[in-house]
């Protein structure tokens, strides 16, 4: 009489290669969502010195010593929290904004970054020396 069903030695194969196929996938999934919160951050970065460059700086012929969404209204607010929820300026935000060679409010350059999780930091600086 022959018995139907896996032997032992199938099942245990069966379960590492399942365990092995949700290791990838986990793997991938998790660099997948860091390349999207990193792409988020270039993006805001990208907004914001866009709208200085474009907008604020052609307006005042200065940058501002502090960057808020006050400052650049021409950027959607949200774009001043990060993937995090901190907002721009604040302890432990991946953004930050620093006016260099200022005069009260008025500086003639900055320096923007963001902090990235896969690569170096993504800096932008002002074009106007």
């Amino acid at each position: 009489m022959k018995q139907r069903g896996f032997t032992v030695i199938e099942l245990l194969s069966l379960i590492l290669l399942l365990v092995v196929i949700g290791a990838v996938f986990w793997s991938q999934k998790t660099n997948i969502e860091t390349a999207a919160r990193d792409d988020k951050r270039k993006t805001a970065i990208n907004a914001m010195y866009y709208s200085l460059e474009e907008v604020y700086y052609p307006t005042h012929k200065s940058y501002p010593k502090s960057l808020t969404a006050s400052t650049l209204p021409s950027v959607d607010s949200a774009v001043f929290k990060d993937p995090n929820g901190k907002i721009l300026g604040k302890t432990g935000s991946d953004y930050r904004y620093e006016g260099k060679n200022c005069t009260g409010e008025a500086c003639k350059s900055y320096s923007l970054r963001a902090k990235l999780q896969n690569e170096a930091d993504f800096v932008k600086t002002s074009r106007n020396q």
